[in-house]
């Protein structure tokens, strides 16, 4: 009898032992799975993404502010959005930084939007929502209100704000969706003046400039941040280069086709275009590929400077045909980057006269 239950007791252990193992397996292919197929969203959202790249069109985020009104940015700017989460206060930081939080060991600062563009504070208590962004070699948060959802949008459907606007404003943008007025921030600014952007370029590299004076000084900045455009053109005139400025690619391109219908060759008025990512009516991605496409433009030298950053950009410059993408924002950087390519250029264009 005693032998007949230990024989039972041993089946009984045996089944178990092996129903556990099952079970494990079961668990772990199901997280493998969960993982794979996360895995497999993230690829298929960079994907999808990167097919905007060339084709004139964002995404944003919609959110509101304490005011009410709806505003955007752009989705490539974005890591995540969170709940509002509690936050260290640092009286020494800038007045519109409500405190610093540490989201997944990445300690960073939480900036009140609505105080950042000069609107009423944001309400922490009422549920307020952090969207955490990487641009210009930073993260950092902007607490809002509340946020909506994302819209895919063309570029061209992006207008710059009406006539009139305070040339300070931080409003870069505006466009429409459903009949509703959505207001691009322009956080670059907003990020500029809270942590400030240094644009004198090192004595080191100013004091080495050489350039003849028979070679060109002269570049085309496309920029729809007016705080950029300062920064390059303040950086470029340290080293005595001109800049020739616009804030859309559209206007840009128009540009470059009226210099390429006279008798001037293109590459002796502009050694290189330096161009933004993000602009109304047409975006830098675009730019490029029209430059590549005319006959008489294919051959300048196309430099991306934007705020964006992340996996997406080396796929995507590759894809539109420019020459080099930098980050925003160094001046030393920026410097060392278009030196070689002015010198370069101009020799060749002395070389045709």
């Amino acid at each position: 009898m005693s032998e007949y239950l230990l024989i039972k007791l041993s089946q009984v252990i045996s089944f178990s032992a092996d129903k556990l193992i099952k079970l494990v397996h079961s668990l772990k292919t199901g997280v493998e799975n969960k993982r794979e197929k996360k895995m497999s969203n993230i690829l298929d959202g960079i994907n999808q993404r990167t097919q905007l790249v060339g084709k004139n069109r964002l995404e944003l985020l919609m959110f509101r502010l304490e005011d009410g009104e709806l505003y955007g940015i752009n989705v490539f700017k974005v890591r995540e959005v969170i709940r509002c989460p509690s936050l260290t206060t640092v009286h020494s930081a800038h007045s519109v930084v409500r405190g610093v939080a540490t989201i997944r060991n990445c300690t960073l600062s939480v900036i009140d939007l609505g105080l950042a563009i000069q609107g009423p504070a944001i309400d922490q208590e009422n549920e307020s929502y952090v969207i955490i962004t990487e641009f210009n070699r930073s993260i950092q948060g902007f607490m809002v209100s509340s946020v909506e959802h994302i819209v895919n949008l063309k570029w061209e459907d992006i207008r710059l704000p009406p006539a009139g606007t305070d040339t300070d404003s931080y409003i870069n943008a505006v466009t429409s969706v459903d009949g509703k007025l959505i207001q691009l921030v322009d956080v670059e600014h907003v990020l500029t003046e809270v942590v400030g952007a240094p644009e004198m370029v090192s004595s080191d590299i100013t004091e080495s400039v050489c350039i003849e004076k028979n070679q060109v000084r002269h570049v085309l900045v496309v920029d729809d941040s007016k705080v950029a455009r300062n920064q390059i053109s303040k950086a470029l005139e340290q080293i005595g280069v001109e800049c020739t400025t616009f804030n859309d690619g559209a206007l840009a391109l128009a540009q470059l086709k009226s210099w390429a219908r006279e008798d001037i060759p293109v590459s002796n008025r502009i050694a290189m275009v330096i161009s933004d990512i993000e602009m109304p009516e047409m975006d830098g991605y675009t730019l490029t590929s029209e430059i590549r496409r005319d006959p008489s433009l294919k051959d300048l030298y196309v430099l991306l400077h934007s705020s964006l950053s992340g996996i997406f950009n080396e796929t995507m410059v590759k894809k539109v045909g420019a020459n080099r993408f930098i980050p925003k924002f160094s001046a030393d950087e920026l410097v060392k980057e278009i030196l070689p390519i002015i010198q370069k250029s101009t020799l060749s264009g002395s070389e045709a006269a």
